[in-house]
């Protein structure tokens, strides 16, 4: 009996980029630990390990771009530990920690957050080959779960219990589910290269930052979330308010030249 060939295809070991892969299960296990905390009311450690899982969520795309290690198999890993990370975990932790006091109503909040963010997973990865880079359309997840867990982490500090603000969160909730899924556009800085030579007032602001951070982690984290989340509908308004000033001024124009050659 002859012996078939294998092809190259076929004889070539299948498997997966370890390094930037990691990271993501890093991001994975930190939202699950986020839930695990919130069922044991440390709702402090709750929002840290959020935040944990921002961090290396950020790293694990860069570190796939500068290694060179991108593959399709590594997308959908990311965009799994996304949803568990940034959808179901701040979620549950909102749940646990506020909505729980309103009843029916907090834990279809917390659904309606949680498929939001599935929402907009979904979208962005059937239209990332399409969409500009420079920008988001919609709320990304990650600054979402970052005005989350920055509040959370505020009024842990503040000892504020988030039951006496179980309305005022459900208001936030819906707003940041909304912005998800709306067309409203965020800068991305995808366009950013931090491989290239940046101006000296970059390096500036940047340590002036973390020395802002450090003051105050939960506040300046919660206000850079939030003027984040506030940036879209702001700059739209902004934009709106602009196209409209630019076309009464050719209306006005062009009301002026028909007078004029009326008058002639």
């Amino acid at each position: 009996m002859g012996s078939t060939a294998k092809s190259p295809e076929k004889s070539r070991v299948r498997g997966i980029y370890f390094l930037p892969n990691l990271f993501t299960v890093g991001a994975l296990f930190a939202g699950f630990y986020a839930i695990v905390a919130a069922a044991h009311n440390l709702f402090h450690f709750a929002a840290l390990a959020i935040f944990v899982a921002m961090l290396l969520d950020a790293l694990d795309g860069r570190i796939a771009r500068l290694t060179h290690s991108q593959s399709e198999f590594g997308a959908q890993m990311d965009s799994l530990s996304d949803m568990v990370s940034f959808g179901v975990s701040p979620a549950v932790v909102l749940y646990m920690w506020s909505l729980k006091a309103l009843g029916k109503a907090g834990w279809l909040v917390a659904f309606f957050y949680m498929v939001c963010t599935a929402l907009r997973l979904a979208r962005f990865n059937s239209q990332s080959q399409q969409l500009n880079k420079k920008y988001f359309q919609g709320l990304a997840t990650t600054p979402a779960a970052g005005v989350i867990a920055g509040g959370i982490w505020a009024c842990t500090e503040f000892q504020i219990d988030g039951r006496d603000l179980s309305v005022f969160v459900m208001a936030i909730t819906i707003v940041l589910g909304l912005l998800k899924v709306s067309a409203i556009r965020y800068r991305s800085f995808k366009d950013l290269d931090i491989r290239g030579k940046v101006p000296f007032i970059v390096i500036l602001i940047i340590v002036l930052g973390f020395v802002l951070i450090s003051f105050n982690p939960p506040l300046i984290l919660l206000l850079i979330f939030s003027c984040y989340a506030l940036s879209g509908p702001i700059f739209t308004l902004w934009g709106i308010r602009a196209r409209k000033s630019v076309r009464r001024e050719r209306s006005k124009k062009r009301n002026q030249d028909s007078n004029g050659n009326k008058k002639r």
